[in-house]
């Protein structure tokens, strides 16, 4: 089981690796042009945006997987 996961994720970042070269190059140059503490608050800013986005597919994602194993305990 573990193994079938490890290989999902390894897929699930090889599909996603060719949206990293879809960045804006307006954005690109208007970040790289701040200051240090500029682009310390830009990166700071994107973590603020992508946890509640993962935290909420990882609690679906376990509640999916208890509700699974419950209806199989129940059926056998």
């Amino acid at each position: 089981m573990r193994v079938r996961a490890a290989l999902l994720v390894f897929v699930w970042f090889l599909a996603a690796s060719p949206a990293f070269s879809q960045g804006c190059a307006m954005c690109r140059n208007s970040a790289a042009a701040t200051s240090k503490e500029g682009q310390k608050a830009i990166s700071k800013g994107v973590l603020v945006l992508v946890l509640p986005p993962i935290g909420f597919m990882t609690f679906g994602f376990s509640m999916a997987l208890r509700y699974g194993k419950k209806r199989d305990l129940e059926n056998c």
